[in-house]
């Protein structure tokens, strides 16, 4: 249902593949109206791009939010499991209620509106990528926030993915309460008991 009046909503998530960090998931309504120049997958944006577009999505999208789930729901759920609740509960969040929601991706999170995936919806529905963009902006500076606790690890840098700094920084430092304890490198990390 993509007519007149339709009010269609992009959510994507961003942090699925880091060892570190909750996920989060953004739920965007743009008005067709107004539409925004420059949005594009967050992947292919420089951070000064992404959070200047995140500004002007916030302050013209009909409706926004984001939303996570946390690193122990990651490590008791799984990662695919976490990141549809925060979808779940991004657009569960909304102030208006969409017509219809696009997922990017091959997954759908449990709703009570319409709601399809698509994939590689970042890269060609304004409204995907505008939910890519807000929420890569807002895990970033989750990110930020735990490089102020645990400077050691270097999330300024790598935002928690498995760079060699970050794998080289936890052989050194061991795990920290924003490690997913059911990541691979992490998991055999405290199995081996370094």
């Amino acid at each position: 249902m993509t007519g007149r009046g339709a009010l269609i909503c992009g959510v994507d998530e961003a942090g699925r593949g880091p060892l570190a960090g909750p996920v989060f998931a953004a739920a965007v309504i743009l008005d067709p109206a107004h539409p925004i120049a420059g949005l594009a997958d967050s992947k292919e944006l420089s951070a000064r791009k992404r959070e200047a577009l995140a500004a002007e999505i916030r302050s013209r999208a009909v409706a926004w939010m984001v939303a996570s789930a946390s690193v122990e729901e990651i490590d008791s759920l799984n990662i695919l499991q976490a990141s549809l609740l925060a979808m779940q509960r991004a657009v569960g969040g909304l102030a208006v209620a969409p017509t219809e929601v696009l997922v990017d991706g091959l997954h759908c999170p449990r709703l009570t509106l319409p709601v399809r995936s698509i994939v590689r919806g970042d890269a060609t529905l304004a409204s995907i990528a505008a939910a890519s963009i807000i929420a890569k902006v807002e895990r970033d500076a989750e990110m930020l926030a735990l490089h102020r606790i645990h400077p050691c690890y270097g999330f300024d840098r790598h935002k928690g993915y498995p760079t060699a700094s970050h794998l080289a920084a936890l052989r050194e430092h061991g795990v920290c309460a924003a490690h997913r304890r059911s990541f691979a490198p992490v998991r055999v990390l405290l199995a081996t008991g370094d």
